[in-house]
Order: C-alpha cells, then sequence, then structure tokens
C-alpha cells in the first residue's frame, strides 16, 4: 500500500475505532513511518540498527545476497510488509525444502501471525499500534508475494490481466510492464513499472511484488496473473473488496486494543462502526488514481472536524536526536515497538525449522 491507505485511511480508522484527532494522528504517522525508517534515516538520526522496518533501493542495490544478507532482506521485509499466512503451508507439489520454505514465506490475510501482531501491540505504545497497521493492510496488499527474493514465488509473466468494467461488463485487459523508473505508470493506457526481469532466485528484483509493479498498492485495480508457485493456476486479486476488509478489519483491531471488545478473531471486520461512511470509503476506494491522498484526508477531515497534518518524514527528528530521554520520544517508542514487532515474527518463523529470516535474540511476548 501506498502513503494514501497507511497515513490518511489509517487516521479514519483510527478515529472510527474510538482514539482521538491527536492519538489517530500518532497512530497514522507510525503506519506510514514504516515505509520511511531506513538504515539510511536511522543513521541520520542515531538510531538503532536493527529498528531498520524498509529499505531504500540503494540501500537493496548494495546489499549481499549471501545466507546472512539474504536473512536480513527477509527479516525486514517479511516482518512489516509480506506477513506470511501460513508457516506450515505446503506447496501443491513436492519441492526442495529451500523452495517449500520460501512457499511458507507468501503473505495473505487472516493468518496466526496477524493475531500475533495485534495481540503485541495491545497494551503498548501508539506507535506499536501504527506499526500493527502497517503490517495488518499489507497482508490483503500484497497478498500472493513473499518478502524474500524469489523468482519462483515472485515472478510474473506474460499472462497478466486487469479485469476491468466495460459498459457493465467485465473485460479482460492486457497490462504492459516496463522497467521505467522514471516514468508514472499509465493508467489510460495500461501501462505499468516493474523491477527488470532476472533469471537469478535471489536477486533483489525478484523480492516481494517487484515484478508486478504498483499494481498491488492501488485501491481501485483487479487483476489476473499465473504464479509459478500455484503451479500455473489463475488468480484473481479484487483489491476493491480486499481494501474494503482491510479497513474494516483495521476498525476491529484497533477497537480491541483500545479494549472496547473482548477478543480479536481472525476474518472479522466491524462494518457496523464504518456504516454511516460506507458509501464515502468505497468511493475513495474505486476510484482508478495514482494516488488517493488528497481524498482520504478530506473524508477524514470531515469525520473528525480537524486538520490532519501533512505528510512530513522530519517530524519527530529533531525531537529524538536532542532528547536526553530518547526512548520516551515518539521516535524512541517507534524504534522499540519496530525491534519487538520484527523480533516476534523472525523467531515465529525460526521455531517452525524455517531460516530464511535467520533468528532474534530479543525477547518478545
Amino acid at each position: 500500500m501506498q502513503e494514501d491507505f497507511h497515513y490518511y485511511a489509517t487516521y479514519c480508522a483510527a478515529y472510527l475505532a474510538g482514539y482521538s484527532h491527536q492519538e489517530s494522528m500518532e497512530v497514522c504517522y507510525s503506519a506510514q513511518f514504516v515505509d520511511w525508517c531506513t538504515r539510511t534515516l536511522l543513521k541520520k538520526v542515531g538510531g538503532p540498527d536493527a529498528a531498520a522496518t524498509t529499505q531504500l533501493q540503494l540501500e537493496l542495490m548494495d546489499a549481499k545476497t549471501d545466507r546472512v544478507g539474504l536473512q536480513d532482506i527477509t527479516r525486514i521485509w517479511s516482518s512489516f510488509h509480506f506477513l506470511p499466512k501460513d508457516l506450515t503451508a505446503d506447496p501443491p507439489r513436492k519441492t526442495p525444502r529451500e523452495y517449500k520454505n520460501k512457499y511458507r514465506l507468501i503473505c495473505g490475510p487472516n493468518g496466526d501471525l496477524i493475531v500475533d501482531t495485534v495481540n503485541l501491540a495491545k497494551g503498548s505504545s501508539l506507535q506499536a499500534v501504527g506499526v500493527a497497521m502497517h503490517v495488518m493492510a499489507d497482508t490483503w496488499a500484497h497478498t500472493n508475494f513473499a518478502g524474500t527474493p524469489s523468482m519462483v514465488i515472485n515472478n510474473t509473466g506474460y499472462y497478466f490481466y486487469e479485469v476491468m468494467n466495460v459498459d457493465g461488463k467485465d473485460v479482460d485487459i492486457h497490462l504492459t510492464f516496463r522497467h521505467s523508473a522514471s516514468e508514472p505508470d499509465d493508467l489510460d493506457n495500461n501501462k505499468y513499472t516493474n523491477s527488470l526481469f532476472q533469471t537469478s532466485e535471489n536477486t533483489i528484483m525478484n523480492l516481494g511484488h517487484g515484478r508486478a509493479g504498483h499494481l498491488p498498492d492501488y485501491s481501485f485495480i483487479r487483476y489476473r496473473y499465473l504464479p509459478a508457485w500455484g503451479d500455473y493456476n489463475e488468480i484473481y486479486k479484487n483489491n476493491p473488496s480486499d481494501y474494503m476488509k482491510a479497513f474494516t478489519q483495521m476498525v476491529y483491531a484497533m477497537r480491541y486494543i483500545r479494549g472496547a471488545i473482548p477478543a480479536f478473531e481472525k476474518d472479522t471486520y466491524d462494518t457496523e462502526k464504518i456504516a454511516p461512511w460506507a458509501d464515502e470509503i468505497r468511493s475513495i476506494i474505486v476510484k482508478r488514481q495514482l494516488n488517493a491522498c488528497d481524498d482520504w484526508k478530506a473524508l477524514g477531515e470531515k469525520m473528525s472536524g480537524c486538520v490532519i497534518d501533512e505528510l512530513d518524514i522530519n517530524r519527530y527528528q529533531a525531537e529524538y536526536m536532542n532528547a536526553g530521554d530518547k526512548e520516551n520520544t515518539f521516535l524512541g517508542k517507534f524504534f522499540d515497538a519496530a525491534i519487538a514487532h520484527k523480533s516476534m515474527v523472525t523467531n515465529r518463523i525460526y521455531r517452525t525449522g524455517n531460516k530464511l529470516a535467520g533468528i532474534s535474540t530479543t525477547q518478545t511476548k
């Protein structure tokens, strides 16, 4: 997902869940900061290296792809952007252990790890809630891709179609992928930028949904394709439906974290709380546009009657760098939440015998 959902839509979800305007601002900023907290930023502010929640393209280009390097990449991307759905899943046919372990890192919603993620955030900081909401949202957007480099798991081929409604009927439109990072996606002509095709199994070009470009991050899109891991059976991805489920699940999860409901259950959504706003939310989700920030911002401000601060990556950096007690600053709390979450996911993966993410020595719940 993009900043439109991680920041502005998360604000809306937090406010509907019962958080105040200021609390919702802290939650949504933390959710967005997951996409900003690189080692480059951590070095700048003097934060802990272990708190990295994403990697810049330049950082990835310099990253080693030996066993230790791949474990570092997988720890970050599987923990925060491609949370595995089923760590004991078996592929559709017999495969070597290496590929079985990668298959078990495929992202999807409503797995046991999302329950662990929400429970880890309960009773913790607002920053921890934001981290959990980022992770939860991405389980819906990034379904069918894995946070570890793999051509077998993450590659896409010629068979890739956008499903569009034309005159009341669904029509398959063939997509054109190109490797042109300087050009924005061309929605009018169905041309999208993706990562460069490379046959190496472990190249970073085959990390996550890079081979599908930004398609998984657009709420409006529906598409069909044939992943190798699925034995080349067609996958149909309906982002409008999934993004609505992501939003209603976030509201439900945050109500649980606040103590408004007694338990968090998988595959449960708070449609009642969003009912007065459902039509407006749905209209934003299905609107065909590269970025929905303006629409989500307007809706959030309509809900709360307050002004939502513009995105600013630098907002809390001076506070952290100048503080004597860094742990109680905004970023200090975020770093603690990020390390705790990464450690929890890494150790859950390791306990299944899967060593692709390595092991964490940090104690977690």
